[in-house]
């Protein structure tokens, strides 16, 4: 029988042996997240915490199978008597398996400046410590869902600051089309990555997204996608019926939007000889658009020049802002080698051609949900202060060769004072004029607040 793992069985091994580690007398941990300074991006896009939450923290996370399985699993991989069974047996009977934790964090969707806290953690019950770090392990994971969600709103701006120039900004939505699901590493990725770039857009062909969004953030269908042809859908019909393979596409979708790969052979052929002659009455009389997608060569010059066939044979609008618009039936989506940088360059080359970024869309796949790890923005937890016998200690780490590494101090507030973020001992907290940050969202089992990606997607939007 398939069984997913508990609780207890989801940390660094090295935590199974902290417990008698701590002080003489320590009673409370408190711990914070952050993306310390020097990441790849200035601000993050905090996402995900209600997945970890709802999917391993809440309820009644411990029972006296999951000990005395994780009790049989640690003896022999660590060895006997390092496992905390009393440790864990007292949570399962003072609390009733509930985890005996406070997790204040900012809102899901809050965008805050680098190097300072997304959320504080700490024990509720002074006899377990050690709980505080020992989660440690899961929550740090939340550097990949708040990386995907930022890289994705970064992407967003660059779009945006393009179409607030040569075309519509309306359209932003749908301009970045999530085709991560086969290029990620495990389905649980595809999903929670997948739902952190619909914070930012509503284009997806990862399925996986679309069920977390629905079960764990309260949007029953937060993504949409189109019939799109891919390559064997095309060749399986041979060289010399690629035409007949485009038409039958649209005949057998013959209104709304269709997206279909035409660099099976030569793209610009195609374009300019089957899409743009063969098949242009087709084209024009059919209700909807075809979305020409290229899949190989230069992207900035592949797109510029397939744009400007396309053009050619079906006609340019200007638009108010003076750049090229193609007739409404006829787009392009690009998406091989699709990245930030290679967006800035596609578009910035079509700009130079007065060719509107309404002309096209991008598909990105690995680079959007795989190419990216925990130091792009360089997040950790660190324990902050430690509670001993009734006494507070403010602690941090300060490694002698890599100041950058030095960690905050004290109980921690998140505040705005005057506008800007900070991050500020409790006690340095002005009440009459400094704005509270943190919420809390999980304290002894249960979740506090049930955020929806509607809410979510407010927070995150480009003002």
């Amino acid at each position: 029988m398939k069984t997913r793992p508990s609780i207890l069985e989801l940390s660094d091994s090295y935590k199974y042996s902290h417990a008698v580690q701590l002080p003489d007398g320590a009673e409370h941990i408190f711990s914070y997240l952050e993306p310390r300074i020097g990441g790849k991006y200035k601000e993050v896009v905090f996402f995900g915490l209600q997945y970890i939450i709802k999917e391993y923290l809440e309820g009644k996370a411990v029972d006296l199978d999951s000990i005395e399985r994780t009790n049989h699993l640690i003896s022999n991989h660590i060895g006997p008597g390092i496992f905390n069974v009393d440790g864990w047996k007292y949570i399962l009977k003072v609390h009733g398996g509930r985890l005996p934790l406070k997790i204040r964090a900012v809102p899901e969707g809050t965008v805050v400046p680098e190097a300072n806290a997304l959320l504080t953690i700490e024990n509720t019950d002074p006899k377990v410590p050690w709980l505080t770090n020992f989660v440690e392990t899961l929550l740090v994971q939340l550097w990949y869902p708040c990386t995907v969600a930022t890289k994705s709103r970064e992407i967003k701006k660059t779009i945006l600051e393009y179409l607030n120039e040569t075309g519509d900004p309306a359209g932003i939505y749908f301009k970045l089309h999530d085709f991560g699901f086969r290029g990620v590493s495990s389905v649980e990725s595809a999903g929670i990555g997948g739902a952190a770039h619909l914070v930012n857009f509503k284009g997806t062909d990862t399925l996986a997204a679309l069920w977390v969004a629905a079960n764990y953030y309260h949007e029953p269908t937060a993504g949409y996608s189109i019939p799109a042809m891919e390559h064997s859908t095309v060749t399986s019909w041979g060289k010399d019926n690629e035409a007949k393979a485009f038409e039958n596409m649209m005949d057998k979708f013959p209104s709304g939007t269709i997206a279909a790969v035409s660099d099976s052979y030569n793209i610009y052929n195609a374009c300019e000889h089957i899409w743009g002659e063969t098949l242009k009455d087709k084209v024009l009389s059919r209700d909807g658009t075809i979305v020409v997608r290229p899949d190989s060569g230069d992207p900035p010059e592949v797109v510029t020049k397939v744009i400007e066939i396309l053009g050619s044979k079906f006609g340019f609008e200007t638009n108010a802002k003076g750049y090229k618009v193609l007739d409404k039936h006829i787009r392009v989506i690009q998406g091989d080698g699709i990245n930030h940088e290679s967006i800035k360059k596609i578009l910035q080359k079509m700009k130079e051609h007065k060719l509107s970024a309404d002309n096209i869309a991008f598909g990105c796949g690995g680079e959007l949900l795989q190419r990216l790890n925990r130091d792009d923005q360089n997040f950790a937890l660190k324990c902050s202060s430690v509670t001993v016998n009734g006494k507070d200690y403010d602690v941090s780490k300060n490694p002698l060769e890599d100041p950058m590494k030095k960690s905050k101090a004290g109980k921690l507030e998140l505040i705005k004072r005057n506008g800007e973020w900070k991050t500020v001992r409790r006690e340095e907290v002005d009440s009459q004029t400094d704005r509270m940050m943190f919420e809390t969202i999980f304290e002894n089992g249960e979740l506090l607040k049930d955020e929806t990606l509607f809410g979510i997607r407010e927070r995150a939007e480009i003002k």
